[in-house]
């Protein structure tokens, strides 16, 4: 029984996978420029803006992976924009914006929130966004806006495949800080076997990644869609349960 649980971990490992998330699509035209990356990067796109939907419709044609970019309430108060939700809502009125915004971009497979310090931090926000995700089966990325987040907590809850974020790419868009935090996302992705990295739509962020990405594989690094790392984390749990009944689900 140990081999055959050593075999499927040995099988499904991530081998140093990356998947990379551009958050915030939506606002400008300049942001179908994205859909121009090189390799599988995949999309979080804002509900309800300006160009969601051409961006969803080309970017389904590039056979790109896409997110819904959930407005989230932020502790700052920060403007939301359309499609937020918040923590005043009752479950009737939060899941009904959660579901109209997913019925406005059908090719996302799941979602992860766009600020969010305030909202993730709640239970019964979260256990009601969860319970949309579960019904139509999509995964929940978390951010991790904050440190105190439950999101991940309430996803295991309900049985909705969840993971996190490891890097922001671009909170300084500097060439010098954003090729210090990849360097971060490679090491995490050596020592761990995969990382996530999220960045925007910047033009400074693109130009960097249009050519970073090429030279991952050169590092040993794969750049993968985020449901590959989301599906090989639950392969990997499963396996390692068999073994270990202790085994934590929350990554």
């Amino acid at each position: 029984m140990l081999s055959l649980i050593a075999l499927m971990v040995s099988h499904f490992s991530y081998a140093g996978q990356v998947a990379i998330v551009i958050d915030d699509i939506g606002y400008h035209e300049r942001d179908l420029d994205a859909i121009n990356l090189p390799g599988e990067v995949s999309f979080s796109i804002l509900p309800f803006t300006p160009f969601a939907k051409s961006f969803a419709q080309q970017a389904q044609l590039a056979k790109k992976e896409m997110l819904l970019h959930v407005p989230m309430q932020a502790i700052s108060g920060k403007e939301l924009g359309p499609g937020a939700i918040t923590y005043d809502m009752n479950k009737e009125q939060l899941q009904h914006m959660l579901a109209r915004a997913l019925d406005d971009l059908p090719q996302v497979k799941g979602i992860n929130n766009h600020m969010g310090s305030l909202l993730t931090q709640k239970i019964k926000p979260m256990s009601w966004t969860m319970e949309v995700l579960k019904e139509r089966n999509l995964y929940f990325l978390d951010s991790k806006t904050t440190q105190h987040s439950q999101a991940q907590h309430m996803a295991n809850l309900f049985g909705v495949d969840n993971i996190s974020r490891h890097v922001f790419i671009d909170n300084i868009p500097s060439e010098k800080q954003m090729t210090f935090r990849m360097n971060q996302l490679i090491r995490l992705a050596k020592k761990n076997d995969y990382a996530i990295a999220i960045a925007h739509p910047y033009p400074e962020t693109l130009a960097f990644l249009e050519q970073a990405l090429p030279k991952l594989a050169e590092q040993g690094i794969k750049l993968v869609p985020l449901s590959d790392l989301v599906t090989k984390k639950y392969v990997r749990l499963a396996a390692l349960t068999q073994a270990n009944p202790q085994q934590q689900t929350q990554e």
